[in-house]
């Protein structure tokens, strides 16, 4: 988590460098600092809400999954399909070097699994009850391998965060930046307090900019889905893996509330989706196995 965080600083340096870089360019930084708008202190207050909000989330991440999935977690498994699926978490979870996650199960008929938790040692892996019906013990491992190896093993829960902390904050930046531009433009009130310009701004540019963040936000997400199908092809095989996308060909989609979206096993396919299409994935897996 240390090494993400860092990688992740450096990118958020980075880009402040080049916007600085922009802002002091344009003669921007002057007439703002002028006009009394401090840059620095605006930008301190967006990255706090900005990744507070996200943490927060990710701290709460188990909680609202159980809450709001009605996720039963096994403590002591009733059955045997209980106790397989408890053992086949542990073997993939010691395969990955990670602690041993919480595994529970969700009631639907539709077929899907997620990860989700704070770190990649505090995790929780659920499958629905139609994903256990509906699959193969061998396909149902691909899945897990999914979702234990490719994302609780590599910390995606963490780095999603981090990404949406980094984008979160510069959409409330920027959108305050433009915002003080276009009010000091058309207002004629020299006072320091927005105006009605100001605040029409900022929620127009929290808008665009919150949607050009989720486009950046779903692509590294679709990305990350390709890793993890790569990463559970390593452990349990390439077939093993395409034969469980191919079963949820025959499904009904199935969605995922909120942030557990993007570790959900399958979703459907937009501009604003965290999966790619189901047919993409098993392509790629092709190729990984004919390499």
């Amino acid at each position: 988590m240390i090494k993400r965080i860092f990688y992740f600083g450096l990118m958020n340096i980075a880009v402040l460098l080049v916007l600085s870089f922009v802002v002091s360019a344009l003669g921007l930084d002057r007439y703002l600092t002028s006009a009394g708008l401090n840059l620095g202190s605006l930008l301190i207050i967006c990255a706090i809400f900005g990744f507070g909000g996200a943490f927060i989330s990710l701290a709460l991440s188990k909680w609202m999954a159980k809450r709001f999935m009605g996720v039963h977690i096994i403590e002591t498994p009733q059955n045997e399909a209980e106790a397989w699926l408890v053992n086949t978490v542990s073997e993939l979870a010691n395969h990955s070097g990670i602690k041993m996650p919480e595994v529970g199960y969700f009631d639907t008929p539709q077929m899907n699994a997620f990860a989700t938790g704070p770190s990649r040692n505090n995790s929780l892996i659920a499958v629905s009850t139609g994903l256990m019906r509906g699959m193969t013990r061998e396909e149902v491992k691909a899945v897990l391998g999914h979702e234990i190896s490719g994302h609780a093993a590599n910390g995606d829960m963490v780095t999603m965060t981090l990404l949406q902390g980094v984008l979160n904050t510069f959409v409330m930046f920027l959108s305050r930046v433009v915002g003080f531009v276009i009010d000091r433009a058309i207002s004629r009130d020299d006072r320091g307090s927005g105006g009605i310009g100001y605040f029409m701004t900022v929620i127009a540019c929290q808008i665009v900019f919150g949607l050009l963040a989720s486009l950046v936000l779903m692509a590294f997400s679709r990305h990350r889905e390709y890793a993890a199908d790569a990463a559970s092809a390593k452990v349990v095989g390439a077939p093993a893996m395409i034969s469980a996308l191919k079963r949820l060909q025959t499904g009904t989609p199935a969605d995922l509330p909120g942030q557990l979206a993007a570790f959900g096993i399958s979703g459907k396919e937009s501009m604003f989706s965290t999966h790619p299409s189901l047919e993409n994935r098993i392509a790629a897996l092709e190729r990984l196995q004919n390499e």
